[in-house]
């Protein structure tokens, strides 16, 4: 197991950078380099989140029928490869959005899939350190994404958007790469609990639980996108800071996700990932809270914490709360919970049109109702379960 542990981590690390070379700069690359115009960059920002739920779900309900899992990541990062490497020279817009859909969503199946292949190794060696080993490899993308964009950002500067998707393009080859030399198929999902049962009877939460869960985690990570998406405007246009002072307050978060992700990792060998998420909301509800109402940009900056706590037990323990929930669909619980970001993207632009329109102050007090509803959510998934679980035993034989 520990010899496939590392070569994983440097997966994690070249997906994280490859993402954060692209991601936050897509926006200006539709303005400056492909000279979309705001309904054609809208409609495509819009395209491609949704393109890559469809895909990401379609992939995840079949990786766990049979153990293919190895070449689903083979192809996924080879799409990556393709699909940078042709948006570093392609500047036609429908030739661009037609890659994205296709070639860049079947991509973004390689970080859910890493995380379902993760989960099957973890979960071979001792099980009850599973959860701490996707926090820790969640912690590694994190750290990718505090160091990518930043360089992206010089590389972007001195070369142009050509060698910014080229080196990303790199990091898909390298991942090809990795995967090819070092991870072997593995051969049987995880079942935990389940035993030596199939994976088509292995066990699974009611319908009702698992739409309520996913829709706690979609409205909580709505409200994160857009705290994250109107943080620059609320303090240079409500509070009086200039835009250096957002990416500071930013870069303090990240900074601070990054050794809370681990230690809620480490507390999950004692304290149950359901009980750290709820504590996670909270501590979202409560930053929200003093956001909304903050008149400075130093009470910001104190409530970071806060912020960094909900979003290292949100995001650092998501994936494995919701791959415990279905111990035989590894692949199936990771892209069911890591679609709610992609979600929570889609949802939280118009959100942000009603702030540009009404002050961004009001983002914020949207997020702490978005959040309370998503607490609400998550304590009722667990009412739902329990109440499923007792009418299927009322119904066993006496």
């Amino acid at each position: 197991m520990s010899k496939r542990l590392l070569p994983l981590a440097l997966i994690f690390v070249a997906v994280g950078i490859s993402t954060s070379f692209v991601g936050p700069y897509l926006a200006l690359f539709l303005s400056d380099a492909v000279h979309a115009g705001p309904i054609r960059t809208t409609a495509f920002l819009i395209a491609a989140p949704v393109a890559g739920v469809l895909v990401s779900w379609l992939i995840g309900r079949v990786s766990d029928r049979r153990p293919i899992r190895r070449k689903l990541l083979i192809t996924a990062a080879l799409a990556g490869l393709a699909g940078t490497a042709l948006t570093a020279v392609v500047r036609d817009y429908w030739l661009l959005l037609a890659i994205t859909v296709t070639l860049t969503a079947l991509a973004g199946t390689l970080f859910p899939q890493s995380f379902a292949y993760a989960r099957q190794v973890l979960q071979s060696g001792d099980p009850k350190k599973a959860a701490l080993g996707i926090s820790t490899l969640r912690t590694l993308f994190s750290v990718a994404w505090v160091g990518g964009p930043p360089l992206a950002a010089l590389v972007l500067a001195g070369h142009g958007f050509g060698w910014t998707y080229g080196l990303a393009a790199i990091m898909y080859a390298i991942t090809v790469l990795i995967v090819l030399r070092w991870l072997p198929e593995v051969r049987k999902p995880t079942t935990d609990g389940a035993g030596d049962l199939p994976d088509a009877i292995a066990p699974v939460p009611p319908r009702s639980t698992l739409f309520l869960i996913v829709a706690g985690f979609t409205v909580v990570q709505t409200a994160g996108t857009l705290a994250v998406q109107a943080m620059p405007l609320y303090v240079s246009t409500d509070l009086g800071g200039s835009i250096r002072s957002a990416g500071l307050i930013l870069g303090l978060c990240a900074a601070l996700e990054i050794p809370l992700m681990l230690g809620f990792g480490v507390l999950t060998t004692r304290v149950p990932s359901r009980t750290l998420i709820l504590i996670g909301v909270c501590c979202a509800i409560a930053y929200h809270a003093v956001a909304a109402s903050a008149g400075s940009i130093w009470v910001l900056v104190a409530a970071q914490p806060l912020n960094a706590a909900a979003i290292a037990a949100i995001s650092g323990l998501g994936i494995s709360y919701m791959q415990d929930l279905m111990p035989g669909h590894p692949g199936r619980a990771t892209t069911m919970i890591t679609n709610t970001f992609t979600t929570g993207q889609i949802l939280a632009a118009p959100a942000f049109g009603l702030a540009q329109a009404y002050g961004f102050r009001l983002a914020y007090a949207m997020n702490l109702v978005l959040c309370a509803v998503g607490l609400v959510l998550l304590i009722s998934a667990r009412h739902a379960a329990v109440a499923s679980k007792r009418e299927a035993d009322a119904l066993l034989p006496l």
